[in-house]
């Protein structure tokens, strides 16, 4: 018998979610049903993907908020949970990159994605913390990459936030989950965003040359991967850093 995974009466906070991988989360959790909460650094950058969700039938608001400021997020989290009702589902999905060779990168670049990427999963999962702690349930998933696992030149800043980003998840695992609270990560390859788009195609071919599927994959495909860890299916699952990648890493 097929198993339907069923969100309903969740309440999902995804950040970075008005587009991309983080807009294909948000409209698969609510197509289980899960009401969702975008939030973004500016409140217009979530009036797409809220519409779109509404469209599914469930409950989405859009919030504005700067992930890499605590209080912020603190008091935007403590909003949330009371228009909602709940507080159930975390996706630290927002992210930037500023690539650049590591000799070239300055304090400012590094700096600038370590605070939005890692200092930003670690101010969210703190201020919802204590909301899942006392419900005594919760899933968070942290969008890692890669690149947190194996390096890429031209992004030593990023490859460590995403570095950080696996560890910190293993500890907020080990921490939380006498609370049944769960934390995994996905660990995406490549995937075609509109921030993938703009690559050179020898970029990309040289790229899909270490594909073992020989194509790249879509947000759906991390998508699908988020809303198994937020179900009850990945219920004995925590800690894990989930690679889609086609087959680029093994």
């Amino acid at each position: 018998m097929a198993y339907e995974i069923n969100l309903s009466s969740k309440t999902a906070v995804i950040t970075g979610a008005g587009r991309g991988i983080g807009a294909a989360i948000a409209l698969k959790l609510a197509s289980a049903g899960a009401n969702i909460a975008v939030v973004e650094l500016k409140e217009e950058f979530t009036t797409e993907t809220v519409a779109a969700v509404r469209a599914l039938g469930v409950k989405a608001e859009g919030y504005a908020g700067d992930v890499s400021n605590l209080a912020d997020m603190q008091s935007l989290m403590e909003k949330i949970q009371s228009d909602f009702g709940s507080l159930d589902i975390l996706v630290n999905n927002a992210g930037i990159t500023k690539d650049t060779l590591l000799i070239r990168m300055g304090e400012d670049e590094w700096d600038a994605v370590l605070r939005v990427n890692l200092k930003g999963a670690f101010n969210c999962t703190k201020a919802v913390a204590r909301i899942m702690m006392k419900q005594r349930s919760g899933r968070i998933v942290n969008m890692a990459s890669i690149v947190g696992l194996i390096g890429n030149a031209g992004q030593a800043n990023y490859s460590a936030s995403k570095g950080g980003l696996i560890a910190l998840t293993k500890t907020t695992a080990k921490e939380l989950a006498g609370r049944g609270i769960t934390a995994n990560a996905i660990a995406p390859g490549f995937i075609k965003t509109k921030m993938t788009e703009v690559l050179p195609d020898e970029v990309k071919a040289k790229m899909l040359e270490l594909v073992a599927l020989k194509q790249f994959g879509e947000p759906n495909d991390i998508a699908n991967t988020a809303l198994f860890l937020c179900s009850d299916l990945a219920s004995y699952i925590t800690g894990q850093v989930i690679v889609v990648d086609g087959g680029m890493v093994m």
